[in-house]
């Protein structure tokens, strides 16, 4: 019983990781704007992650072929890390196996890292030169 507990707390733990990554985005656009697309790219992704631990969930209860580990760590790197936590809670899946929650964990950051980096103006400065330098030529 406080084996489950303790996962239950853990699990809604996950929640607080999209709740910090939000308020850390909404600060940033306030410093930082970044482009719509941005916003619309997580949102999306997050929404085909949440289907596709479905998917996998369903094929799991039902025999069939599974979507990959592979598969559901790369839409969770590329931004749908928040449609996975949610569909690990909600479904109550792939919330068992360690060796995946320690590699979700480490796309998560990933993700996260090449977000803050490049959302920083040294890229948008990077970006600018590197433009300008390739219009000069």
């Amino acid at each position: 019983m406080v084996i489950a507990r303790s996962r239950r707390a853990a699990g809604r733990g996950s929640y607080l990781a999209i709740a910090v990554f939000a308020v850390l985005y909404l600060v940033g656009a306030v410093y930082w704007p970044r482009p719509l697309w941005v916003a619309v790219l997580y949102l999306v992704t997050s929404l085909m992650c949440f289907a596709l631990y479905g998917v996998d969930k369903r094929r799991a209860r039902f025999g069939g072929w599974r979507v990959s580990e592979r598969m559901l760590l790369f839409w969770g790197f590329i931004g749908g890390w928040p449609g996975a936590i949610v569909a690990q809670q909600v479904l109550r899946h792939k919330t068992q196996k360690r060796s995946f929650r320690e590699a979700f964990w480490t796309t998560v950051v990933c993700n996260v890292v090449f977000f803050a980096l490049l959302s920083t103006p040294t890229f948008d400065q990077l970006v600018a030169q590197t433009i300008t330098d390739f219009s000069t030529r």
